[in-house]
């Protein structure tokens, strides 16, 4: 396993208050359901394809998030969404942009645009959401930081993942200590399918199948992996110092340039390990993060977690605040214990804390310090991948965050 990180909080153990049937349970602030009258935040859709159509549907469903423009270059795209928000288009995001009306945007087009308008939308005044991975290439990630430099405005990054009250819980778990010291991350993130969607004219191919160029995309690792690659970051503190993998295209012989598998290492100054599997020809298990401590382990989904202790450990967390027989007994037959936590979408749990940071000035959890390490360790993927070599943090530029 290499090295570990012992990562210690304000106490060793957590006190846990309900294990058992419940869970793994600790206070939430309010659910969306509860926030009341709120005043309104006037929100620009810039890209209206699955993921920006999606957020349009949660945004509906927020009463203090306003959809007034949508902007996207396909006409039929743009006209359902806005048939289902009501809003304004636009061809142009650039017009969209102009419209002194709109307070922030959501940035949910491809990855290789994603650089130019969060610069675009910031010079405008505009609060951004800018969809993951948060820009591509070094340059763009140090422009986009220095455009940003003294705004005063609100930069989130759609790693929701990382947003999620589940999450949360999960890192506060991870940094009391309950889990001892950790020395790995097991991550996959599997489909079976083409990941091809179907296209009413050929012209519009490479912009609806995006994911598959590179002119737009940065594959699996851009679209899945950098969630994970977020989550561990945040988690332990640190930048990988190496990076290595490969992948290929060696399933799906369609004219794509993307891999359609990537299996990559990463290897952080603390001795901490983290691997990274994503295929398409096997579902198996899909998404999942296994966090591997001295002392226990988590196995997280996207909506879900449990907890398993090592044997060894029974005895002595048996004895732990709020540790219930019934909860000890699974663990000994090797069950684990779920960690509860709200039910919202994971999605509409980021765009009430983007709503926060905006109107109340709370701290922006997905910040854009966040976004812009894990889009160079995006890029260095990219290029150990490409290049079949281990590339070092240190041979990239520093990212200047003032």
């Amino acid at each position: 396993m290499g090295g570990k990180i012992a990562l210690e909080g304000r106490r060793r153990f957590i006190k846990i208050g309900t294990l058992g049937a419940a869970g793994l349970t600790f206070p939430f602030s309010k659910s969306l359901a509860m926030i009341g009258e709120k005043e309104a935040l006037n929100i620009g859709v810039i890209g209206t394809g699955d993921r920006g159509m999606g957020m349009i549907h949660l945004m509906n469903e927020i009463p203090f998030l306003k959809v007034i423009g949508c902007s996207d270059i396909i006409p039929f795209r743009l006209e359902k969404a806005i048939e289902l928000s009501g809003a304004k288009g636009y061809e142009d995001y650039r017009a969209l942009l102009d419209n002194k009306k709109i307070d922030a945007v959501i940035i949910a087009t491809p990855f290789g645009m994603h650089g130019t308008m969060a610069v675009d939308a910031l010079q405008a005044g505009k609060h951004v959401y800018c969809e993951k991975t948060m820009t591509r290439g070094m340059e763009d990630i140090q422009t986009v930081l220095d455009t940003h430099k003294n705004s005063g405005l609100v930069f989130q990054t759609g790693h929701q993942y990382n947003s999620s009250e589940l999450y949360q819980k999960i890192h506060n778990i991870i940094e009391s200590g309950y889990l001892g010291g950790i020395t790995a991350f097991e991550c996959q993130w599997n489909r079976n399918g083409d990941w091809r969607r179907k296209v009413p004219d050929p012209k519009w191919e490479r912009m609806i199948n995006w994911r598959m160029y590179r002119e737009y995309s940065g594959g699996l690792v851009a679209e899945l992996c950098a969630h994970q690659i977020d989550f561990i970051g945040r988690v332990i503190g640190e930048n990988p110092e190496k990076i290595s993998g490969f992948g290929g295209i060696d399933h799906w012989k369609d004219g794509r340039e993307t891999f359609d598998n990537i299996h990559m290492l990463f290897k952080y100054p603390s001795g901490v390990d983290a691997s990274f599997t994503s295929t398409t020809t096997n579902g198996f298990e899909g998404y999942q993060i296994k966090v591997l401590g001295e002392k226990g382990t988590i196995v997280m989904g996207a909506n879900e977690a449990k907890i398993y202790l090592e044997r060894n450990q029974l005895k002595e967390y048996g004895i732990v605040d709020g540790v219930s027989g019934a909860t000890k007994m699974a663990w000994e037959q090797g069950i684990g214990a779920d960690i509860t936590a709200s039910s919202e979408d994971i999605t509409a749990q980021a765009l009430v804390q983007f709503y926060h940071s905006v109107i109340d000035g709370k701290p922006v959890y997905a910040d854009i310090k966040s976004g812009a390490l894990t889009s160079q360790c995006v890029q260095m993927s990219l290029d150990a991948l490409d290049n079949e070599k281990v590339v070092s943090w240190e041979d990239y530029p520093k990212l200047d965050f003032f």
